[in-house]
């Protein structure tokens, strides 16, 4: 962009009243020393003008070169960067500056006024719908600040820290007027009004973008389409908002996609996630939430690492207070086809839910289940979930289905299925399934617990699944730090799964004290502790599987003999874990669901 302007010569002037250009006062239009007038054409000027230089071809289509210029626009108050084409506004633009080599082509109205927002600072209410604001949208949120904020939404002292920090963080940084980056692509677009537009980006057929800003990198710009609008809302870089989706209050993350017609208001996506043809409200949707399906509603919800069957349903409605209820499924869960869950309920980490759930059910510490509605009454198979074709697929592909651009993460991801928060989760239900065996009697038909009904062979195959994930977790770390000691003891507690970040809850404990005590008083340094705790993800690992192996088979410290009989029971549970697999497998393959083919380099895979 140019910072010194000259005034129009005279011969300049009368070259663009030539071309049928006008100006409200012409000794207000400035222009770089090397402008030439003869680009310029039908061009009506109002207020401060300045003008770049028009002097090369650009790309607009691939291999498709036009002649810089400006033709057929009203301008007031707006400065254009060096060989920008913009020609056909059917109405103004006004209060913007416009980066080089940009094309706007084909628009209506693109202006910004003095109170603009362009989507930062909005507060708005996630989970509980009714609710009075506990997520702040702005352009530097993370999966996990978003997390933070939400769940720690009652503490006074951490919101007023953080909201503080945010905010001067969005003044520091909020534009005057509008801005559009280089190398932007504005085409066949209606209404722009308060609107950042970062470089690379492309917005093509748009109906109407209104105080939001549309973010991108030079590897990864992010597209809007035809028929889409948007409002107060901020979209990362890589993402595409197509088809005439509709998207009020959100923030879409990196690499996201909300797309064919999806509605969504006052929700939260972060990496990866994509929404096609359904409506989410109020939800959370953390890294890799996928909804395709027409029918779908995503309301009052967390999720992460989820898949939304066709016509699944949540309602927040469950009594007559309104729409204040919500929930929580935990990462790598799925809903089938149909579902239909009444919140509250809680469901454990890499669940299958079937049917209607109107029970409420509070299963965080019975992961890897099925839980399936039936009538007034919801069964659960505890631990099913671990040996299926489903889970090992789905486990396998989100690492390389992580589209967003390598230098600007802003959410962290771990993508251990086993891990300290999925396999406490497995210790603690096994303990509940032999508790309730113990408890109720060991030949008692069904047993009861969090809102389901468990038939008693479940439950015996339950301490079994939940026996076998345990020794594959300790055995696969312990494989790999045999006796070593750990070097802190920071891990061997607790531990959350931020939104995709696997943490101790002891960390993120601390990043509340320290927000609140001022200790982290800029938004950089929280950013850096999270980062920090995401590098030091496996020694917290370490630390929790020394102590949980020590616990787990009664040892008072861990030694060679030791390590090498946690090596056999590896074994042991691996081959269970193939062969429970590889029978999955083979079970859909008789049901005619896959080519032979497919299945032989599945099993291929599976046993390398």
């Amino acid at each position: 962009m140019q910072e010194d302007y000259r005034s129009l010569s005279v011969e300049e002037i009368e070259i663009l009243e030539q071309n049928g250009c006008s100006a409200e006062d012409w000794t207000t239009i400035n222009v770089a020393e090397d402008f030439r007038a003869e680009h310029i054409r039908n061009v009506s000027c109002y207020g401060e003008i300045n003008l770049g230089v028009f002097d090369k071809s650009i790309e607009i289509e691939e291999g498709f070169f036009r002649h810089a210029g400006i033709s057929n626009a009203v301008l007031k108050d707006v400065t254009i960067g060096d060989n920008c084409l913009i020609e056909g506004v059917g109405n103004y633009i006004s209060n913007y500056d416009i980066g080089e080599e940009c094309y706007i082509s084909n628009i209506g109205r693109l202006s910004s006024t003095a109170d603009a927002t362009f989507g930062q600072g909005n507060t708005i209410s996630v989970l509980n719908e009714a609710g009075t604001g506990n997520a702040v949208i702005f352009s530097r949120l993370s999966a996990q600040l978003a997390a933070l904020m939400v769940r720690h939404a009652g503490d006074r002292n951490f919101q007023a820290a953080l909201r503080s920090l945010i905010k001067s963080h969005i003044e520091s940084t909020r534009p005057r007027r509008g801005q559009i980056g280089y190398r932007v692509k504005i085409v066949n677009t209606t209404e722009m009004v308060n609107v950042v537009v970062s470089d690379d980006c492309e917005i093509s057929g748009a109906t109407r973008l209104s105080e939001c800003s549309i973010l991108g990198t030079a590897d990864a710009g992010t597209y809007v389409g035809h028929n889409v609008m948007i409002d107060n809302s901020v979209v990362q870089a890589g993402s595409s908002i197509l088809d005439g989706a509709k998207i009020d209050n959100c923030f879409v993350g990196e690499a996201c996609h909300i797309g064919k017609g999806a509605s969504a208001e006052a929700s939260l996506f972060f990496a990866n996630s994509y929404l096609d043809n359904g409506e989410a409200c109020a939800a959370f949707c953390g890294p890799f939430t996928v909804s395709h399906h027409k029918s779908t509603l995503l309301i009052g919800g967390a999720y992460s690492f989820y898949n939304a069957g066709s016509n699944t349903n949540f309602s927040n409605h469950a009594y007559k207070l309104g729409p204040v209820h919500w929930g929580t499924i935990e990462r790598g869960s799925k809903t089938a086809s149909g579902a239909h869950l009444l919140w509250p309920a809680t469901i454990g980490a890499f669940s299958m839910c079937m049917g209607k759930i109107q029970t409420h059910p509070a299963v965080k510490n019975l992961p890897f289940s099925y839980i399936f509605g039936a009538g007034d009454t919801t069964y659960l198979v505890p631990g099913r979930n671990l040996t299926t074709v489903g889970t090992y697929r789905d486990t396998d592909k989100w690492p390389r289905r992580d589209r967003r651009p390598r230098m600007s993460r802003e959410s962290l991801v771990c993508f251990d299925w086993l891990s300290p928060f999925t396999v406490l989760e497995c210790i603690r239900g096994k303990r509940t399934l032999e508790t309730l065996r113990a408890e109720q009697g060991e030949n008692m038909a069904s047993y009861v617990y969090g809102g389901c009904i468990i038939r008693n062979q479940s439950l015996q195959r339950g301490i079994k699944y939940y026996d076998m994930a345990i020794r594959l977790f300790l055995g696969e770390e312990i494989g790999q730090h045999a006796i070593e000691l750990p070097e802190s003891s920071i891990g061997t507690g607790e531990w959350s799964d931020l939104s995709g970040l696997l943490m101790p809850e002891s960390e993120e404990q601390q990043m509340v004290d320290d927000l609140c005590s001022g200790a982290l008083n800029d938004l950089q340094l929280v950013e850096a502790r999270f980062a920090e705790t995401f590098r030091k993800y496996e020694d917290y690992k370490w630390a929790w599987t020394y102590r949980a192996a020590i616990d787990y088979y009664g040892l008072e410290t861990l030694t060679e003999e030791d390590a090498e009989r946690i090596a056999r029971e590896y074994e042991r549970a691996h081959t269970e874990w193939i062969n429970a697999i590889k029978y999955d497998a083979e079970r859909e393959f008789a049901l005619g669901d896959m080519e032979e083919e497919e299945l032989n380099r599945f099993l291929d895979k599976l046993q390398g």
